[in-house]
């Protein structure tokens, strides 16, 4: 968990506390820090009160992004800090097109783990 810089923070379109996530899978609080904890998904400290917040696009409805776990387990694999996660994840790609965090959403999760197994070469 680490503190947002404000490129990243212009980067992702749209953030959600612990408690909403918590509320949107159904499950407590302390079960969405525990896949924080695990790497399943990227908190960051944002916002005057410097709460907790997950970037919106990691969550469809009331589960985890598809191949978003698998993403984030090869970026932290080939070094990647969370926040360079963040910026790759939302920084376009016009090969894709799109950002590598639209195309997880659109179920285009082989595409973005090629790109991130590329980066490890």
């Amino acid at each position: 968990m680490t503190e947002i810089d404000a490129k990243i923070d212009a980067l992702v379109p749209a953030w959600l506390t612990l408690p909403d996530i918590a509320e949107m899978l159904d499950v407590e609080v302390t079960r969405v820090r525990q896949l924080v904890k695990e790497g399943q998904l990227i908190a960051v400290r944002r916002g005057e009160n410097r709460a907790l917040h997950v970037p919106a696009a990691f969550i469809d409805g009331d589960k985890v992004v598809k191949g978003l776990t698998g993403t984030l387990t090869l970026l932290k694999d080939d070094g990647f800090t969370d926040e360079e996660m963040l910026e790759w994840l939302f920084t376009p790609d016009p090969s894709l097109p799109g950002t590598p965090a639209q195309a997880l959403s659109e179920n285009r999760g082989t595409e973005v783990k090629r790109r991130a197994q590329a980066l490890a070469v």
